[in-house]
């Protein structure tokens, strides 16, 4: 009889979770969210962060505190997500490094960029411009092909660091065109600028807060872009794509991520906030003014699918160039 009545009470718990979830989900958010965000104070991922939160405090009516927990690669900011209470008042600004180039570059990660999170929502995609010294006469990507491919000289592509999205981006690069190009590792995207700019390396693919002051100023040459469709700021560089090399058709890329375990319900109500923030005239504004484009934020299903998409394809990207992972 005993084991009966606790059969009938684990019955009737099964029956109330879907309403305890929905009350859960009516009442969310109550009081403040934190964003936790794995760059420093002031730099450009950093403020679109903000962007972010700022924008979905309007939208969910609680603040949104920004945490920047920098280093490692990302790694402290993710873990301390992945291992955070999931509830959804503890969120994660995800890039392409914390879940898919952190997966093809070390050896063993403290979290799974899948199965460590529930995945909100992809937020934006960061395309990356091919530019040229000035110092190199080439004016489009026909002629960069063909200047490396006949001459003798030893031509170089800077990175913001090994293991980076435009290190990585190079070694695409490069296995596209069959030509010996030199990676050559700055510590940053910005550092690499000077040594662009004075012609001491050739080539670069970075992303367009990096890159687009620049060309704009006819400091350096863009030849190509990374995106699936040109920008309307930059209506006359072709998209990889368009000129024959889809494998380049690539985006760093940033998303919101959730503790594993974080209710369905919440996880649903965080999606239709991102999904509602980015018709937001304001933030559309400052997005696209730092050269970002607005991700569709897709499903939480179909985000995942992409996150795990991306680490394999980088994982194969890394083998190819022979990256060791640490």
């Amino acid at each position: 009889m005993k084991f009966c009545i606790v059969s009938a009470g684990l019955i009737g718990l099964t029956a109330l979770t879907p309403i305890l979830a929905q009350a859960q989900s009516n009442d969310y958010p109550n009081r403040p969210l934190t964003l936790v965000v794995p760059f420093t104070a002031g730099g450009s991922s950093d403020i679109l962060a903000r962007a972010v939160g700022q924008s979905l405090a309007q939208e969910l009516g609680q603040t949104v505190v920004i945490e920047n927990k920098p280093g490692a690669a990302g790694i402290i900011a993710a873990d301390q997500v992945a291992r955070a209470r999931p509830d959804g008042y503890t969120l994660l600004f995800g890039t392409i490094g914390t879940h898919a180039i952190n997966l093809a570059l070390k050896k063993q990660l403290p979290y799974d960029p899948v199965n460590s999170f529930e995945s909100i929502a992809k937020l934006h995609e960061l395309p990356m411009l091919m530019v040229t010294s000035r110092a190199l006469p080439v004016s489009t990507f026909a002629a960069f092909v063909e200047r490396v491919k006949t001459n003798d000289q030893n031509y170089t592509f800077a990175s913001a660091g090994p293991g980076s999205v435009s290190h990585l981006a190079g070694e695409v690069l490069r296995t596209e065109l069959n030509t010996p190009l030199t990676h050559i590792p700055y510590k940053g995207g910005g550092a690499a600028m000077p040594d662009l700019l004075g012609g001491q390396v050739h080539t670069m693919l970075e992303t367009i807060p990096n890159t687009l002051p620049h060309v704009r100023s006819n400091k350096l040459q863009a030849l190509a872009i990374t995106s699936e469709e040109r920008l309307k700021d930059l209506p006359d560089v072709p998209t990889f794509k368009e000129l024959g090399y889809p494998a380049l058709s690539i985006a760093a890329w940033t998303g919101l991520f959730a503790p594993k375990g974080t209710p369905a319900p919440l996880v649903q109500r965080l999606n239709e906030a991102v999904a509602a923030i980015a018709k937001h005239p304001d933030y559309m504004t400052r997005i696209e003014q730092s050269g970002t484009v607005i991700a569709a934020p897709g499903t939480p299903s179909s985000f995942s699918a992409y996150v795990k998409e991306e680490g394999k394809r980088w994982i194969e990207v890394s083998r190819q160039a022979g990256i060791e992972p640490e």
